[in-house]
């Protein structure tokens, strides 16, 4: 019987969609991230159980885990998700595939002696060298085709057009130091309104829409530290649920994932 256990490195949003479609297809998933995860899509990021102990996404439970009991958990039917960003249970658990989705625009330390297939997303990987395929993450027409050699477009530093907007959608911290906010995720905002602040120093959204992302209190950042992401689209955009994007890229995942296991990749 062929093992089908997946370890994911990260536990953000992207991670998460991709998490939720090998989930939902009968893989059991562990997800790894560090004890105070950055993410700022929080609602929607399988990360915020390592805040509150366990989370729900779309129906599906993820729990807080040890480095010990996140397997029995994974196999069980629910997503693990440990502090271990330096991916200690591999050793553990020996999984079958290792997927990189911290999202860090570069290889933060992921290599194709991890596990039998491995599979990187976004730019920072080199397909055939650094891991076995990398996943596209670039909003356009190639989001979430499999690379199988070369790697990802580079990162622009520029987030993908919605509504009109791109960089004034994301605020960023002007200073360093300890981010608060009294908004919440959900929340409709103005342009020109503070939505929280870095050691008394305002951060200001330029657009109105709907607060998507918002980092979780009390995370100390340093200066230009990504903190929030507004939607222009107002109330129709969704909060709770994964996005478009998450989607394609965890429907690339899952046909590298299933090739590989299946049909000789």
């Amino acid at each position: 019987m062929i093992d089908r256990l997946i370890v994911i490195r990260g536990a953000g949003d992207l991670a998460t969609g991709t998490a939720l479609r090998l989930h939902n297809s009968g893989f059991p998933v562990i997800m790894l991230d560090i004890e105070k995860p950055t993410v700022i899509r929080r609602t929607v990021s399988f990360a915020q159980a390592l805040f509150s102990g366990q989370t729900e996404i779309e129906g599906v439970k993820a729990l807080r885990c040890t480095l010990e009991n996140a397997e029995r958990t994974a196999r069980s039917g629910i997503i693990a998700v440990v502090a271990d960003p330096v991916a200690t249970i591999l050793e553990l658990t020996k999984p079958a595939v290792l997927i990189d989705a911290i999202i860090a625009k570069k290889n933060l330390g992921t290599n194709k002696s991890m596990a039998p297939f491995t599979v990187a997303l976004g730019p920072g990987f080199e397909a055939g060298k650094d891991v076995d395929v990398v996943i596209e993450t670039k909003r356009g027409h190639t989001l979430g085709k499999i690379i199988r050699k070369g790697s990802a477009i580079p990162n622009t530093g520029i987030p993908g057009i919605i509504g009109g907007y791109g960089k004034e959608r994301v605020m960023h911290s002007p200073c360093s130091g300890v981010f608060y906010s009294d908004c919440k995720i959900g929340d409709i905002v103005k342009a020109g309104q503070t939505i929280g602040t870095v050691d008394g120093e305002p951060v200001v959204t330029e657009i109105s829409g709907k607060l998507r992302g918002l980092l979780a209190n009390g995370l100390r950042v340093p200066e230009h530290f990504k903190l929030a992401d507004v939607d222009p689209r107002g109330e129709d955009v969704d909060h709770t649920t994964v996005s478009d994007k998450a989607r394609a890229i965890a429907g690339g995942v899952l046909e590298a994932v299933i090739n590989y296991l299946y049909g000789g990749f």
